[in-house]
């Protein structure tokens, strides 16, 4: 690389090599209008140098290429044959994150949101993770009034440590049984 320097003993211009050479290395070298026009002597021992660092700095960056951990399956199945034939995953990892698909409960409403907070426990405890670690969750329900009249069941699962949260009242969930289905979305946060 060539940099373009003013001497200020003689206000002639020159160009030094990037990075510079050893003082022996270089002789005396001027600016032409078309560039740099450099003159200076063969350092073998430099180039060699140089060539040398490059290639290990190569070498390294290439091995840490090779040396990366290996992933967990990204896609955890409660029941994949119904999975697949629906199509989704019941929950989906992604580095430190967990999210769960919804899963939803029928008959009473009481025993909808026990019979769904289960398999999600499951479904945490099989992916390393607590309710502890649940950063949000999504609450469907198709009589909401019923869903809040029964949230002392989620606080048995949550104990004290809640996550965010949004509820919401829907006409009707995938099916006309369902009551209730619930999405989670947790962190590894140690």
């Amino acid at each position: 690389m060539c940099v373009p320097t003013q001497n200020l003993q003689s206000s002639a211009r020159f160009c030094q090599s990037w990075p510079p050479a050893p003082q022996s290395a270089v002789a005396t070298t001027t600016m032409s209008s078309r560039g740099c026009s450099m003159r200076k002597f063969a350092n073998r021992g430099t180039t060699m140098r140089r060539v040398l660092v490059m290639t290990v700095i190569a070498l390294w960056m290439l091995a840490g290429c090779t040396s990366e951990p290996s992933r967990p399956p990204r896609c955890f199945h409660a029941n994949e044959s119904v999975e697949n034939d629906i199509g989704f995953c019941q929950a989906f990892r992604d580095g430190d994150t967990l999210r769960i698909s919804g899963t939803a409960g029928q008959g009473d409403m009481a025993e909808a949101v026990r019979s769904v907070y289960q398999p999600l426990e499951k479904t945490l405890k099989a992916n390393g993770l607590s309710f502890a670690d649940v950063v949000k969750e999504n609450v469907y329900a198709t009589d909401l009034d019923a869903f809040i009249r029964h949230k002392d069941i989620r606080k048995e699962f949550y104990g004290r440590s809640f996550p965010a949260a949004t509820w919401v009242e829907v006409r009707r969930l995938y099916l006309p049984s369902f009551v209730v289905e619930i999405e989670l979305t947790a962190k590894n946060l140690k």
